[in-house]
């Protein structure tokens, strides 16, 4: 992918190129410190990838998001170190949110975001991002619909519309499907890579929701939060994950 990083701060910047860095399929093609020469340069010379402070002197960040035409708009990820901005943020379709300072785990979650939505873009399948349903299967063009679990000697097909939250354990998964929990051989972080990011979204470096099933979510004084399922199943939410689950509940429109 090609990645631009604009932040008016230049150790801001030398941080998410710092990280950009450790990723040979990434090349920097845009380095701006502020949102008009980040218009224009992004104009003259498209991304696939743009992360974006949100406040920044003349022009700020949405603005200049806002100001690109959707079609040649960007895969983006907003950085701020305020987070009143989530609302307009997830509007113009960002696909995360991090917070100043970066937290290295929200990172790379984000990143693994941005790869799926660019995978998808690339197989010509539309996403949430682009403003439409987001399609696939069980390949490379589109995330996972259906999970094959076995259960003794039957072997048991779920499909991802059900599983309400997702367990880390040790090297494989959990999948949690009305009150029962069934194993995947597969771990937390991979299977994160394959899920609809528009549905299900990471809470916890060991748990992962689907979104429509929180039910109500209770602030903490460490600023983690406590979730609670339709079910009635309580989940800790790390505070790292917070913002952009909050952007994510919230109504839009």
């Amino acid at each position: 992918m090609r990645v631009a990083v604009v932040d008016d701060e230049p150790l801001a910047r030398r941080g998410v190129i710092a990280r950009l860095s450790a990723y040979p399929d990434l090349v920097l093609a845009g380095e701006y410190a502020d949102g008009q020469a980040a218009l224009e340069g992004l104009r003259a010379t498209p991304v696939d990838l743009a992360f974006v402070d949100v406040q920044m002197p003349s022009l700020d960040g949405l603005s200049m998001l806002a100001a690109l035409p959707v079609e040649c708009r960007p895969l983006n990820i907003l950085l701020t170190a305020h987070d009143r901005f989530a609302l307009r943020a997830f509007e113009l379709k960002a696909i995360d949110y991090l917070l100043k300072p970066i937290d290295d785990e929200r990172f790379i979650d984000a990143l693994t975001r941005a790869r799926q939505f660019h995978q998808w873009r690339q197989s010509g399948a539309p996403t949430e991002a682009d403003g439409g349903a987001i399609a696939g299967g069980d390949d490379a063009t589109g995330p996972v619909r259906r999970f094959s679990v076995r259960i003794g000697r039957r072997l048991a097909f779920i499909d991802a519309d059900e599983v309400e939250w997702i367990q880390a354990d040790g090297d494989y998964a959990v999948l949690h499907v009305r009150g029962q929990g069934h194993l995947l051989r597969e771990s937390l972080q991979r299977l994160a890579g394959r899920l609809d990011p528009a549905r299900f979204l990471r809470v916890h470096r060991s748990a992962i929701v689907r979104i429509d099933c929180v039910a109500e979510l209770q602030s903490l004084p460490n600023r983690d939060a406590l979730l609670r399922l339709r079910d009635g199943t309580p989940l800790r939410a790390s505070r790292t994950y917070i913002d952009a689950l909050l952007a994510q509940l919230q109504p839009r429109g």
